[in-house]
């Protein structure tokens, strides 16, 4: 088995694997780095665009692990797509989405790379994508593709439980197994169940690391991250101040909608508008409409029923009056210019009544990053568009990741039991504490830390 890490950055940015086997060759997700523009965010598929590939798998839909799906079929264009079904319903909505934003940054902030790939080339691609149901085993190389006889090794998606549609991905040949987890996410959210891993076996386990830096403090727990997060919406909004909380359009949108929408149903929060984003109603309404298909919690929760949703864009946020007490659960985790977390963020911040509240990771770089890093009452660098921000709003960080904590992690590969840990998707810290620990607990294991564009053999 030969298996290379494309992410042209050592951190968390544009997953995409490149794993053999038996002959085959199957690409496991085919992401963009957020952080980086044009081509520089994108995979290193120049590095391995001479040999044929079989297959593309897609963990799950967000951007860091599908925004690149279309340039890897440039250069693949023979391989197929396969994905579980939830993410066959999500796929081009998120592409399109993309295409969208790219073309916006073209405009305004002159990327002439962009956009990678446009909305006709992404029509053109969508036939051959196939959606699957979880646990079932399939062949990922078609018979015409069969080499000397061989069999395709065969691929199987595992609920992962990070977000609608996220997947493990095991594949078998008849003399290996490779497992790779992809964002995973072991305890239940609001709506989603943690992931069902509880079968996995494998030779060779590729382990997503992204808080391997991050300590869970003692006696914390989501339930009482929860706790604390409702406690804090109904004290602002009973002194009249408005409630921020950037979200992910997928996954985290729902997860805090469905929080509300809990509030609601138990009298702690008054029927009221919730202010969203225009993809994050899109998202919304897949979570609705596939709630049958989802291993969740409140499976007879629909978001539109229980809540009034309303879609804001940031160039009607002129005309919404911040007095009264609002919430807004807007799509721009990263708060990221043109977006209506961003300029919200800039009306709420100068006052002490309003709030802002974190229910996920921000990017230090990113306005978000800077503003959660922000003393109260000391200017700083919010944007290049906004400016210098004083921050006199009520700020929290609450932890409500969708990613495993280290500890879940450390315990899973101890279940797996592989000969060999290949850890990808964590900044080089975390993947130097899950290496120290694994080493320690089971030095029989042999703990890879990649480097990029590099082929290991396994």
């Amino acid at each position: 088995m030969q298996i290379t890490d494309l992410n042209p950055s050592d951190g968390i940015g544009a997953s995409g694997w490149m794993v053999e086997m038996e002959g085959f060759r199957i690409l496991l997700d085919a992401g963009v780095n957020p952080k980086l523009e044009g081509w520089a965010g994108v995979p290193m598929y120049d590095k391995v665009k001479d040999h044929p590939l079989d297959a593309i798998a897609i963990s799950h839909c967000h951007h860091d692990h599908v925004g690149s799906l279309p340039v890897a079929l440039k250069y693949f264009p023979q391989a197929h797509v396969l994905m579980t079904e939830l993410s066959y319903f999500i796929v081009e909505r998120v592409l399109h989405n993309s295409v969208n934003v790219m073309i916006r940054q073209k405009e305004e902030l002159g990327i002439r790379e962009y956009p990678l790939y446009s909305h006709r080339e992404l029509d053109d691609i969508a036939h051959i994508f196939q959606g699957y149901r979880y646990n079932r085993e399939i062949e990922w190389a078609a018979p015409s593709r069969a080499r000397r006889g061989k069999q395709s090794p065969t691929l199987e998606f595992f609920d992962a439980g990070h977000a609608l549609g996220s997947a493990g991905i095991m594949l078998r040949s008849d003399h290996e197994t490779m497992f790779y987890t992809g964002d995973v996410c072991f305890q239940d959210q609001t709506i989603l169940k943690g992931a069902r891993f509880e079968d996995v076996s494998a030779d060779v386990l590729i382990l997503e690391t992204t808080r391997g830096e991050r300590e869970v403090p003692k006696g914390q727990t989501r339930a009482t991250e929860i706790e604390r997060l409702t406690g804090d919406i109904m004290e602002v909004l009973e002194n009249k101040g408005c409630v921020l909380i950037p979200t992910f359009a997928l996954g985290r949108t729902q997860e805090i909608l469905a929080h509300l929408a809990l509030m609601t149903r138990e009298g702690k929060l008054k029927p009221q508008p919730i202010f969203i984003g225009g993809m994050g109603r899109v998202f919304t309404e897949i979570y609705d409409l596939e709630s049958h298909r989802a291993h969740r919690n409140h499976t007879n929760l629909q978001l539109h029923e229980a809540l009034n949703l309303t879609v804001l864009d940031y160039k009607q946020l002129e005309k919404i009056r911040l007095k009264g007490g609002r919430l807004f659960v807007m799509t721009a985790g990263m708060m990221n210019e043109n977006t209506a977390a961003h300029e919200l963020a800039l009306r709420l911040a100068g006052e002490e009544k309003h709030a802002i509240f974190f229910v996920g990771y921000a990017d230090p770089s990113t306005p978000a990053g800077r503003l959660r890093a922000a003393e109260p009452g000391k200017p700083f660098l919010f944007s290049a568009s906004g400016g210098e921000l004083t921050r006199k709003c009520r700020m929290e960080e609450y932890d409500l990741t969708a990613h495993a904590n280290r500890d879940e992690l450390l315990n899973f590969v101890g279940t797996v039991d592989p000969k060999v840990v290949i850890l990808g998707h964590g900044e080089p810290d975390s993947k130097a504490w899950f290496a120290d620990q694994i080493k320690s607990k089971h030095p029989k294991i042999k703990v890879v830390i990649t480097d990029p564009g590099k082929p290991v053999e396994c």
